[in-house]
């Protein structure tokens, strides 16, 4: 079990899904919490000890104003993001905008204010995804989007090496978040888009939020020293065989 003891880590999207789960694990593994997400309610209900800030990631004023208030950090956990289905022609170039505005402007704004924040020796963990890694039909302004995300974390695994401060990326999917449940809640048939879904990797199944939480746990701790400038599929083997 990799120890957050004594460490501060943000996390972005911490109201929910993925985000929700990875602030509790890292908290019950000894981590003092700063929630980042744009529902205080939310944010709240996950961890009410924490700080908690509601924030939109993608506007820069906004993230200016709360990295100048910000305590020094350990580590970042950029899991932020949301999804619209499309292809390159259907889709009208306003969900090419949010898609890039949610998933990788925000990423990068918090990185850009935020990086004098981190401690030498920090760790940052972005999410992106496995369909940023292989393309798959109908979701190009995501995909496209979270392909970026990867490029960022080795980037910045560059630019932040002169301080010991590392930078990954987790490509996870498909996860069973809210997320995942409104895109099968909009099908015209549930039940065998989730079974589609379910068969896209070699374990046959949708992976748990507490899965990816549990990887990205492990980059954000010491035990992890020797590993930046990755980006690892955490998707049921998708990425490896298909």
């Amino acid at each position: 079990m990799s120890s957050l003891s004594g460490k501060r880590i943000l996390v972005t999207g911490a109201g929910s899904g993925i985000g929700r789960a990875a602030a509790r694990l890292f908290a019950e593994r000894g981590a003092e919490l700063v929630l980042v997400g744009r529902r205080l309610k939310a944010l709240k209900e996950t961890l009410p000890k924490a700080l908690c800030v509601s924030l939109d990631h993608s506007n820069d004023e906004a993230v200016a104003a709360f990295a100048a208030q910000c305590p020094q950090l350990d580590g970042m956990f950029l899991n932020a993001g949301q999804f619209l289905n499309g292809g390159v022609e259907s889709s009208p170039i306003s969900t090419f905008d949010q898609m890039v505005a949610a998933n990788l402007r925000g990423p990068w704004l918090m990185c850009h204010h935020l990086g004098a924040k981190l401690k030498n020796g920090a760790s940052v963990v972005c999410t992106g995804s496995n369909i940023g890694l292989r393309a798959i039909p109908d979701s190009a302004a995501y995909s496209i989007s979270k392909a970026g995300v990867h490029m960022l974390a080795k980037v910045l695994a560059l630019e932040w090496a002169p301080r010991k401060i590392r930078c990954n990326a987790i490509a996870p999917g498909p996860i069973r978040t809210a997320m995942v449940d409104a895109r099968l809640n909009s099908s015209k048939d549930r039940r065998a888009d989730l079974a589609r879904l379910s068969k896209v990797n070699p374990l046959q199944r949708l992976g748990l939020e507490v899965e990816v939480a549990a990887l990205a746990a492990h980059l954000l701790s010491d035990e992890s020293a020797w590993t930046t400038g990755c980006v690892i599929p955490v998707d049921g083997g998708a990425d490896a065989v298909y």
